[in-house]
């Protein structure tokens, strides 16, 4: 499927100057990406990225920047349904793994086994529903493997002001 729309993401204030790059996820793996795998985890609603960046702990959230995007992004695979789970082999379970703690246990989540699956049949990216805690039946993530700044997977922070930081001793 082709995904168009504008996504959103809460970063960490570090990758801020890098809003697009994936080094984050990469550095040691997330939900559907293993560790050195670059990946870009938007959320489809500002709610939604900011439930991902504070995972359950809504007395306390970390400071954080709250970017959107503009996406135009074609070879999605929509696993939000039982249908398009089936479709592409991939099951509900693999998908909601406590991939966490299978990392700090030394396992490799079950979860990456959707990346392993999917990059192989030219998927850029997979449109899921949201796993953080707290979330609601239509609260939805775009993780992408493949993007830049052109179609077929184009994406692009938007920031009219300049007001991103261009490296990190932007910060002072």
């Amino acid at each position: 499927m082709k995904f168009v729309g504008t996504c959103y993401r809460a970063h960490d204030p570090r990758w801020a100057f890098k809003p697009i790059s994936g080094d984050g996820a990469a550095t040691r793996g997330a939900r559907f990406n293993p560790k050195g795998v670059p990946a870009l985890y938007l959320g489809l609603s500002i709610l939604t990225a900011v439930k991902e960046a504070n995972q359950g702990f809504a007395h306390r959230i970390d400071p954080c920047v709250l970017c959107a995007y503009d996406v135009q992004c074609e070879d999605i695979a929509d696993l939000t349904s039982e249908q398009g789970r089936q479709e592409w082999s991939v099951s509900l379970d693999d998908m909601a793994c406590a991939w966490a703690m299978a990392l700090a246990e030394g396992d490799r989540p079950t979860s990456w086994s959707v990346y392993d699956r999917l990059l192989g049949r030219g998927v850029a990216g997979i449109l899921v529903p949201s796993f953080a805690p707290g979330t609601e039946i239509n609260d939805r993530n775009l993780v992408l493997w493949d993007w830049g700044p052109q179609r077929p997977h184009k994406v692009n922070v938007s920031d009219p002001s300049g007001r991103l930081p261009k490296d990190q001793l932007s910060w002072r």
